[in-house]
């Protein structure tokens, strides 16, 4: 005779359909930019994703933030980062990674550069300089997962050329010889860039040029991977970069002046950019003045 068993669920249970349908709720919810009340009391209360290990768990701030990069909605992110500071920062839970890689750094700073949120990536900026030394190194350089390359936010923005969030990283101190999984930094992916677009990309080619201006700015001292090329194939890299900018990057003439001495100013405050006069700061693709370009 068979046992008549009966299962009960608890009346907090959540099946891991329901998490499906509450997540694509709080999903649509920050898509459609609702008001952040009504977004904090869904990831509080209501919103839940289902996790690997079978387990319903709430969005933290640091998975709810990601849903306000990818829709841009700015009021939600600066709620969350002054509400949570570095906890909105953390890396997210398995789930929401692409990939087992355990030791990838937190999405948040590529993922806003790769969807040109300069709104969202300054407030974040502004929240990691509160970071203890290695904390702040450690968001700012860190390397994405092995399906990313091992990229980190500089090589995102030297591939999509967004100088703006490429100069907000730079000043804030992200440093420009990290590599990514390949050995390559990123100058070496902005000029690989270039070499692909040639010398006829419109608008993408003077948007490189300004990267590699911002780059320089903040490069001391020229290590990268494909001075080699740039020194067997002059001619070719001539025309890609201009004659000046080839020059100073294949060592074979110094930077000018003025641009000695904003990396010595930089250097000691990079804040300080701002604060230049006008027509002192390096002009976004307009960079002829600072003898990068022709």
């Amino acid at each position: 005779m068979p046992l008549d068993v009966a299962w009960h669920a608890r009346e907090d249970y959540k099946s891991e359909s329901q998490c499906k349908r509450s997540s694509f709720a709080f999903y649509r919810a920050v898509r459609d930019l609702l008001p952040v009340w009504l977004l904090e009391e869904m990831r509080e209360t209501e919103a839940l994703h289902w996790e690997e290990d079978g387990r319903a768990r709430a969005f933290a701030p640091c998975e709810a933030l990601l849903y306000a990069l990818v829709h841009d909605h700015q009021a939600y992110a600066r709620h969350l980062l002054r509400s949570f500071s570095s906890r909105a920062l953390e890396a997210p839970s398995p789930s929401f990674r692409c990939c087992a890689c355990t030791d990838a750094a937190a999405p948040h700073l590529a993922l806003a550069v790769r969807h040109d949120r300069s709104a969202i990536l300054g407030m974040m900026l502004e929240v990691a300089a509160d970071l203890n030394e290695d904390e702040r190194r450690a968001f700012l350089d860190g390397r994405g997962c092995a399906h990313s390359g091992g990229k980190s936010a500089l090589h995102v923005a030297c591939e999509l050329a967004r100088a703006e969030c490429l100069l907000a990283l730079l000043a804030n101190g992200a440093w420009p010889h990290v590599t990514d999984g390949a050995g390559d930094t990123p100058l070496d992916c902005l000029l690989e860039q270039m070499e692909r677009g040639g010398e006829t990309d419109g608008g993408d080619a003077r948007a490189r040029r300004a990267c590699l201006g911002y780059l320089l700015l903040f490069m001391p001292a020229l290590s990268f991977r494909k001075r080699l090329q740039l020194l067997e194939d002059a001619a070719r890299w001539t025309r890609l970069l201009g004659e000046r900018a080839y020059r100073w990057l294949s060592g074979r003439a110094p930077p000018s002046l003025l641009v000695l001495c904003t990396r010595t100013l930089l250097s000691a405050r990079s804040e300080m950019l701002e604060s230049l006069p006008r027509f002192l700061r390096p002009p976004e693709f307009r960079l002829q003045q600072w003898g990068m370009v022709e």
